[in-house]
């Protein structure tokens, strides 16, 4: 992925071209929800002690030396690919919500592809349910995990780790990921309240006795707590599948997006550095981003950005006709997908005509909403 973020190397290690800095308001728009790491941008600049606390909040993992040189190659284009996975880890504070005792899961998959220049990104979420092949990993603990068929996308995480996570995405993809950015479901809860909530609208109720969320139709500002209900909310929306939790995910990301250059954190220093302290703490980067400076430099490459400038789409997929709890990649659409951010070139509509993962209209029922500006409804 394109620039360099320090004097280490990445796991991609290209050489892109980033963008520079603007005005503070186009500082508040680095606050990305795939690169929390830009929340440290306006923070502490000549502030030792800033860096020392914020550096000792993250923890890094070292993906490259796990995944040695068996992948794809590494192309000289100037974008940049990140895979950020959500936590589905239910032990200590996130085991409240529930779902698959013992063990962690990456309940929520992007690839990031940041395109030459910064001025767009493409996002395709894949589904936790995807059926795949999944390659033989390298373990947390240094041994090997088998190659297994029709294994579901999510379990890469769960017996491989991050490494085996970023290793399966390049088998699928043929892509190289530059960058890995895990994000931690209290971190994510932490960070909403922090930020003050994001307002949205609801075009009907929704009710989720297992995510806990209980909304009426209407405008609210949704707190942590009702933020992570929304974006694991699943067999209330749509036909109750994943991939109708992915379209929430995604309409979720949009409205946070248009308001965090409202938030006013650039001119409340203090503020700020509680926000960067929190989202610190709530993401794991590979061990390339795991500093305030190498964070800070890979989000200058986001000042630019704004969320008419973001394709979110969801990776073109059909259900499996031996299971259809699961859903397997269509393959021509698919690869037309990876092609397609492969060259550096944005997605065809044509690859996602014919896939479930962006038919229904689960998407519909968030919209984000003007701050401070519409009544809201009663949570």
């Amino acid at each position: 992925m394109g620039e360099q973020s320090g004097s280490g190397g990445r796991i991609g290690g290209r050489a892109g071209r980033g963008r520079g800095t603007g005005s503070a308001g186009r500082r508040a728009g680095r606050l990305t929800v795939w690169a929390l790491a830009g929340l440290l941008l306006a923070g502490g600049a000549g502030a030792g002690y800033v860096y020392v606390t914020l550096d000792g909040n993250i923890e890094g993992i070292d993906i490259n030396a796990r995944l040695g040189t068996d992948r794809p190659e590494d192309i000289d284009n100037g974008s940049l690919d990140i895979l950020v996975l959500g936590s589905d880890s239910r032990s200590g504070s996130n085991a409240r919500y529930g779902g698959d005792e013992g063990g962690a899961r990456s309940d929520t998959a992007m690839v990031v592809h940041l395109h030459d220049g910064r001025e767009k990104a493409s996002v395709v979420s894949i589904p936790r349910d995807t059926l795949i092949t999944r390659p033989a990993c390298t373990d947390d603990d240094g041994g090997t995990v088998p190659a297994e068929n029709r294994a579901m996308f999510n379990t890469a995480y769960e017996v491989g780790g991050p490494a085996c996570a970023v290793k399966t995405v390049e088998r699928m993809s043929g892509i190289r990921m530059d960058h890995y950015i895990e994000v931690d479901f209290s971190g994510f809860k932490k960070l909403i309240d922090e930020l003050g909530g994001v307002r949205v609208t609801t075009s009907e109720p929704i009710r989720d006795p297992k995510s806990r969320l209980d909304l009426a139709a209407g405008t609210h500002t949704l707190d942590g707590e009702q933020s992570l209900g929304l974006v694991r909310t699943r067999k209330s929306v749509g036909d109750g599948s994943d991939l109708g939790r992915i379209q929430l995910q995604q309409a979720f990301m949009k409205a946070f997006l248009a308001q965090v250059k409202d938030v006013g954190v650039v001119s409340d220093p203090t503020r700020l550095l509680d926000i960067a302290n929190t989202a610190t703490q709530a993401i794991t980067p590979d061990s390339e981003l795991d500093s305030v400076p190498e964070l800070m430099s890979f989000a200058r490459g986001l000042s630019g950005l704004s969320p008419s400038d973001v394709d979110m789409v969801t990776l073109p997929v059909e259900y499996d006709p031996v299971n259809p709890n699961r859903v397997i990649p269509l393959r021509g659409a698919a690869q037309q997908v990876w092609t397609a951010l492969g060259l550096d070139r944005p997605i065809p509509a044509a690859a996602l005509k014919d896939s479930a993962g962006d038919k229904g209209d689960a998407g519909t029922l968030v919209q984000d909403s003007p701050p401070r500006r519409t009544q809201e409804a009663a949570p």
